[in-house]
């Protein structure tokens, strides 16, 4: 195994947290368009590195709080649903 196989995986890791993060809701001081149905998707899905995020970072909110209401609601809890698998799998019976 070289050496250089070793840090694959972390830098792997490191690329793709920088991704995710870059995404990441702002707070009310941005003047941009509201957050619709689809930007809520995604920040449900990221919501756990936002959260982890902003526990060192007061400039980061997991929830967007520029946003048209209903629809970006929905967005943010299927987001939510999708990364963390809903409640199906806790239903399931194993044989």
């Amino acid at each position: 195994m070289k050496s250089t196989d070793k840090f694959k995986p972390i830098l792997l890791f490191v690329l793709i947290l920088l991704v995710l993060s870059s995404c990441a809701p702002g707070n009310e001081k941005f003047d941009a368009a509201p957050a619709n149905f689809w930007m809520g998707l995604w920040h449900g899905f990221i919501s756990l590195v936002t959260f982890i995020i902003s526990l060192f970072d007061d400039n980061v909110t997991i929830y967007e709080v520029n946003n048209v209401g209903k629809l970006y609601n929905l967005g943010f809890i299927l987001g939510v649903m999708f990364f963390f698998g809903g409640g199906s799998k806790s239903t399931c019976w194993k044989k």
